[in-house]
């Protein structure tokens, strides 16, 4: 099979772009929901409610009814933040995709081709207000069409950034990525980043108890060997 080709996103990819971004998102909604059902508080909660039910009414059905009902508003609930955070990248750096990633020679948009279709996203951005004394580029949004994994593609992308970044003389690749997106994590420390730290990034992902992980690459300066490219 012939590897991708990777280039530089094109304004007609945006369709596409879009359409494999949302994809690789929302994939994660059944993740998330077992995820939360496995939590200590979110199993009091699911026995617990249906059970004061019980008590109060006598009833059974109304019980079950309320466990079946608490499980619909939990799945709903995931649903519904891993959307929003599409709906929130469409609207801020993913709105016009030219402007935010290609305007500048230390930012960057990659799409990979196979077969003629787009099978593949990244891009990257300087990090604002990096440490001091450190020039980090950040990776965002990498992302694999289902029916195109287990190919090579998702390194070969990773792969692009680390190279660019060499190119325009950085010293780290940062990137952030949920503890449940577990095979991009897996890819990631694979390829030589490390964690660096930890937080969550809102209320409702502390309450969904999913952290966001703060992974490093550190590329090395001209004249301490090779990388892990």
């Amino acid at each position: 099979m012939a590897p991708p080709h990777i280039r530089k996103y094109q304004e007609r990819d945006r369709k596409p772009v879009v359409d494999l971004f949302y994809k690789g998102m929302v994939e994660h909604i059944p993740t998330n929901f077992r995820h939360l059902l496995r939590l200590p508080q979110t199993l009091v909660f699911l026995i617990g409610v249906p059970l004061c039910i019980l008590l109060v009414s006598g009833s059974w059905l109304l019980a079950c009814v309320s466990s079946f009902t608490l499980l619909v508003f939990l799945w709903l609930f995931v649903g519904y933040c891993w959307k929003q955070y599409v709906v929130t990248c469409l609207r801020t750096d993913m709105a016009d995709i030219t402007k935010t990633y290609l305007s500048a020679c230390d930012s960057c948009f990659w799409v990979a081709e196979s077969g003629g279709q787009v099978v593949g996203i990244v891009c990257t951005l300087p990090v604002e207000n990096p440490p001091p004394g450190k020039k980090q580029l950040e990776l965002f949004h990498l992302s694999v069409s289902m029916e195109h994994r287990g190919e090579g593609i998702a390194k070969a992308l990773v792969r692009t950034v680390l190279q660019f970044a060499r190119d325009q003389g950085y010293g780290e690749v940062v990137l952030h990525t949920s503890l449940v997106q577990q095979s991009a994590l897996k890819l990631y420390l694979h390829m030589g980043f490390q964690e660096t730290g930890q937080f969550f990034l809102n209320t409702i992902a502390r309450l969904l108890a999913v952290p966001t992980l703060h992974l490093t690459y550190h590329l090395p300066t001209a004249g301490h060997g090779g990388t892990h490219l």
